[in-house]
């Protein structure tokens, strides 16, 4: 298809949501990065080989995969014009990602309760290196609730519909893309200690 046809409106729409892939396409690289550090560091002496995630991580999981699925539902009742149940699916949507945020510093206190800080003589490289990723993580899952937020606002000023989905979308995709990520982070560095 060429990028260069179509309304005005359907090229700006082209344009945001490429926008949006070259900067999910970024963040994929730079945690790519993270991991890349992260594999290239157990071979240190000081390397934790036994570590556990603790349980709040798991809840987190569970947490962030059922807010995209209220999302999705928020999508559809969009889609149908359903106002009210578009308020309901986003509200929930929002307070699961609190809640997750919320499960992560949970997450953080059974990490320092199992004696281990980010730094100083309790700290250790493989601690320090799952403080760093969840702590990125959870900066990227703030600016989707920002996003959230903004596109709560413009549904009560009755900005979205079904034919007008262009914000709605992009927040969308932002936030399942967040979700897959945490998946995708828990998973390895849950089964990273077994393939090592």
């Amino acid at each position: 298809m060429d990028l260069t046809q179509g309304t005005q409106e359907e090229k700006r729409a082209r344009s945001k949501k490429m926008m949006l892939w070259f900067g999910i396409g970024s963040l994929i690289m730079s945690f790519a990065g993270l991991i890349s550090a992260f594999i290239v560091s157990r071979k240190r002496e000081d390397w934790l080989n036994d570590f556990q995630l603790p349980n709040a991580f798991i809840i987190s999981v569970v947490v962030i995969l059922v807010s995209s699925f209220t999302f999705i539902l928020a999508k559809r009742a969009l889609r149908q014009n359903n106002r009210q149940m578009v308020t309901v699916w986003l509200l929930a949507t929002l307070v699961l990602g609190v809640a997750f945020v919320y499960n992560q510093f949970v997450g953080f206190g059974q990490i320092i309760e199992a004696g281990y800080n980010f730094t100083g003589p309790t700290s250790n490289v493989t601690i320090s290196f799952i403080y760093l990723i969840a702590i990125v993580h959870i900066a990227h899952v703030i600016a989707g609730l920002i996003c959230i937020v903004v596109v709560i606002y413009n549904h009560f000023k009755q900005k979205y519909n079904s034919n007008n989905m262009l914000g709605f979308e992009l927040a969308v995709n932002f936030w399942h893309f967040v979700d897959v990520l945490w998946l995708v982070l828990f998973l390895f560095l849950y089964f990273f200690r077994y393939i090592i």
